[in-house]
């Protein structure tokens, strides 16, 4: 799940610690321990609660509690722990917060401990490069991987005259959309049931969506909308993929694509930006939209909807016909301040075993492992229950994708490219903002 940026919270840390210091814990003291474990994910809380008892049968002397609050409490407990001197050993983390963390001396390098341990980084599908900050320390293990996938309504696809497989081979382009335009063109339908690539359709009277919207605009470079699109075609926001110095907003490829995804909604095909008050999820069961572009962390909400047969397709490939897409992987970091770095980091690398990634996720499957062999294992469980999730391995095994860039400033310039795509995909702005954001932001990325 992708997290997004708050820049008040990173402010506050900032200040705060500036004035008060970080607690720093003596560490590897004997007898009874408690590590504190936190996460902002209710799923995943019960998940690694499975895993416990075996840990702790193994490691007697210490307990393990783990606590879980949701995402709009869960930064400012932490900020206000990291103040106060007792949050906890270990935590989830979005690597939104990798830069804040580490330049206030929050986070725990993580080198030693795999050094020591002979700690297998290769076991991951994708994300351990993420977790790399620029002083050439890791700071997390990466817990979980989620990009994006094509949701659709089996019935109204197979009514338009699709098959699974034309939306397994659709492709995009910055020039017409590719195939992806044409399918989402044919499968919208006006009230008189005439369908959006034949004469006499009529935008102002529409029955059913081809797609639900892509112009979210919570992340900067279009991450799980729009942008998963410019990244199939291999049309890079930021100029590097670790630690950007410039975002190409103005660049010719990047207008012309958010230009061609604008024009989807304004002629009809995709509702307006927050047109629906209802979850993408019931716009798909109702009929609404036939498609949606939607997160892997949603599939069990997808495949559970009442009534309706629901398929899941890769994303489209680029001009190319080659696949990219972006993926996030939330971390494992220990805090700084702990006082039982060992005992953490005991509790951090059983996490991060296949045993416990592969019974965490077998029992709750929300989410998919970052280590690669216990991805496999959860796909083998989901098929013995009818659930087909072999596109989430396709990915892995055709290595089609590749880290979310990393960069510096996040929440600053999430909260100024949020407003200026808004208007722009509200039509209350043109291209010539693109310019004047890519200075802005090269300015931002400058920043410490």
């Amino acid at each position: 799940m992708k997290i997004t940026r708050t820049g008040l919270i990173v402010a506050t840390v900032a200040m705060l610690a500036a004035a008060m210091g970080c607690s720093s814990g003596s560490g590897g003291q004997s007898g009874a321990v408690t590590v504190n474990w936190w996460t902002w994910d209710p799923n995943q809380a019960v998940a690694y609660q499975q895993c416990i008892p075996d840990f702790e049968k193994a490691n007697p002397g210490i307990t393990v509690h783990v606590s879980q609050y949701g995402v709009s409490d869960y930064f400012t407990k932490l900020t206000a722990g990291f103040v106060a001197g007792d949050a906890p050993d270990a935590f989830m983390n979005a690597v939104d917060y990798l830069q804040p963390y580490v330049s206030q001396h929050q986070l725990m390098p993580l080198d030693k401990f795999i050094g020591d341990d002979h700690f297998n980084l290769g076991q991951y599908s994708i994300g351990a490069s993420a977790w790399e900050y620029t002083d050439g320390k890791r700071y997390a293990l990466p817990m979980d991987w989620a990009t994006t996938v094509l949701y659709y309504n089996k019935g109204l696809l197979a009514k338009a005259g699709y098959t699974p497989a034309d939306v397994d081979r659709l492709s995009w382009n910055p020039q017409d959309g590719g195939s992806l335009w044409h399918m989402i063109k044919h499968v919208t339908v006006d009230k008189n049931g005439t369908r959006g690539d034949e004469p006499g359709f009529d935008p102002g009277k529409l029955a059913r969506y081809g797609i639900g919207n892509l112009e979210t605009t919570g992340n900067p470079i279009g991450q799980n909308a729009w942008g998963m699109l410019l990244a199939a075609d291999n049309i890079n926001i930021p100029n590097k993929s670790n630690w950007a110095t410039e975002f190409g907003y103005a660049a010719p490829q990047v207008a012309q694509s958010v230009q061609l995804i604008r024009s989807l909604t304004n002629d009809g095909y995709s509702p307006q930006l927050n047109q629906f008050s209802t979850a993408a999820a019931q716009q798909l069961a109702s009929g609404a939209v036939t498609m949606y572009l939607g997160g892997t962390w949603e599939v069990n909400t997808f495949l559970s909807l009442p009534g309706v047969k629901v398929g899941i397709a890769p994303m489209p490939a680029g001009s190319d016909g080659v696949r990219r897409l972006m993926a996030n992987s939330n971390g494992n970091n220990m805090w700084a301040g702990t006082k039982y770095p060992e005992q953490t980091w005991k509790w951090m690398s059983y996490q991060e075993s296949l045993a416990c990634q592969t019974k965490a996720s077998t029992y709750n499957s929300s989410f998919l492992p970052s280590i690669g062999a216990a991805s496999a294992a959860l796909i083998k469980s989901e098929a013995a229950k009818g659930h087909d999730l072999s596109v989430f391995a396709d990915y892995v095994k055709n290595h089609e994708l590749f880290p979310s860039p990393v960069y510096n400033n996040g929440s600053a310039i999430t909260n100024y490219v949020v407003p200026q795509f808004e208007a722009y995909f509200t039509n209350k702005a043109d291209n010539g903002i693109f310019a004047t954001m890519q200075e802005k932001v090269k300015t931002l990325l400058a920043q410490k």
